[in-house]
């Protein structure tokens, strides 16, 4: 929930969803998406984000009510930036105002506020730490399963950033050598260069990376511990991006920034996907 997230501000989300989209006005019933709803689906708000102005919404999994929003929330954010099927049914319980964004329109709101895709991102960070600790107490962290993650940034786009992102020179670790440990202070996100890491949560691996990946951008979003470890599953040669440099690129391209809010989604929903 926005109320959750400590870089959650109302007003730069209102100013945010105005500048690349309107408002409406939704009666009660109506349903925004459906469960396991695919991209391009039937109903008429389909793929979008949306910011509830005023009003109320439930989002229900299965038979179950996950969670009431009230105003000044914002929902259906996983589908609008990953593509992928609706985890949920979103409900109007009241006559509700909405302002809903498309997948174009998110975009182009990211190049007039670019600092709202970190305050996305904090939302999103705090919904994998629940999810996490859902998990472990379900004891549901087990399993091969691992996803294996598309890359974050093509080479010929990574080559540009990487001459962008900061002074830091690549890193090399050795074959099962451990690279970031959970609950540590993170200084520093990492770009795969060369070779692939495991990602690892309560010892089980959860998440492989290639060239192209990109880990330990959860830590400096919030400035928190590590939710995760990481270690080298082959040789492999990383890009360091401090905070200051990794700050400056989301407020400088939507495309980097969309990227990572893409790879943040899946990450949650294949975690979310273990709870069921």
């Amino acid at each position: 929930m926005p109320s959750r997230s400590p870089l959650y501000d109302p007003s730069v989300a209102t100013a945010f969803f105005e500048s690349a989209g309107k408002r409406e006005s939704i009666p009660a019933g109506t349903k925004f998406f459906v469960e396991n709803e695919k991209k391009g689906g039937r109903f008429f708000h389909r793929d979008k984000i949306y910011l509830l102005v005023d009003g109320e919404v439930n989002l229900v999994a299965g038979h179950e009510t996950l969670s009431t929003l009230t105003g000044g929330q914002i929902f259906g954010e996983m589908t609008a930036i990953s593509q992928l099927p609706r985890t949920a049914t979103a409900v109007a319980q009241r006559d509700c105002t909405v302002i809903g964004l498309d997948d174009k329109q998110f975009r182009a709101g990211l190049a007039k506020h670019p600092g709202f895709a970190l305050m996305l991102m904090s939302i999103m960070i705090g919904r994998l730490r629940e999810t996490i600790g859902r998990l472990r107490v379900a004891n549901a962290l087990q399993g091969s399963d691992a996803l294996e993650q598309s890359a974050a940034f093509e080479p010929k786009r990574l080559a540009e950033l990487i001459a962008k992102l900061s002074d830091d020179p690549p890193v090399y670790f050795d074959r099962r050598k451990p690279i970031v440990q959970e609950g540590q202070a993170g200084t520093r996100m990492y770009i795969v260069l060369e070779g692939t890491v495991a990602v690892f949560l309560g010892g089980k691996v959860v998440e492989r990376l290639g060239p192209g990946g990109v880990f330990g951008e959860l830590a400096l979003v919030e400035q928190q511990p590590r939710l995760a470890s990481v270690n080298a599953e082959t040789d492999c040669s990383l890009q360091p991006v401090n905070r200051a440099a990794f700050i400056a690129l989301v407020e400088s391209s939507p495309e980097f920034a969309a990227s990572l809010l893409t790879k943040l989604a899946e990450r949650l929903r294949n975690l979310t996907s273990r709870l069921r």
